[in-house]
């Protein structure tokens, strides 16, 4: 397993960006509004880290990491018929990849397919 994008969803995104920076020595970028207006940064795996605010009332803060499939579709089938609820089917992000959730043990879990 290679997590590929980690996110977090909080209503403080500068100073977790900010906290990150000097704890970790990364530079975040600007808001991507392909990653739900995402600050980014590189990971030394190749994956990205992206802390965003949450993008509706009722979206709680959350730390989500998505991992790396081959077949995001095959993977989120087994999810749904392991028990798992569908939270976000796969979706292209054009220029990122694809993107699903799920939600199983009260836990987010997050596929990304390149």
């Amino acid at each position: 397993m290679q997590i590929h994008y980690l996110e977090i969803v909080t209503p403080e995104v500068d100073a977790i960006c900010a906290s990150h920076e000097q704890q970790h020595g990364v530079t975040f970028s600007k808001y991507d509004p392909g990653l739900g207006n995402a600050r980014t940064a590189v990971l030394a795996n190749g994956g990205m880290i992206g802390v965003r605010a949450p993008m509706h009332e009722s979206e709680e803060p959350v730390v989500r990491p998505y991992l790396l499939v081959k077949d995001i579709d095959a993977v989120i089938a087994t999810a749904e018929r392991c028990g798992g609820e569908i939270a976000h089917p796969p979706m292209e992000i054009p220029g990122h990849g694809k993107f699903a959730i799920y939600i199983q043990g009260g836990i987010h879990h997050g596929l990304w397919q390149l």
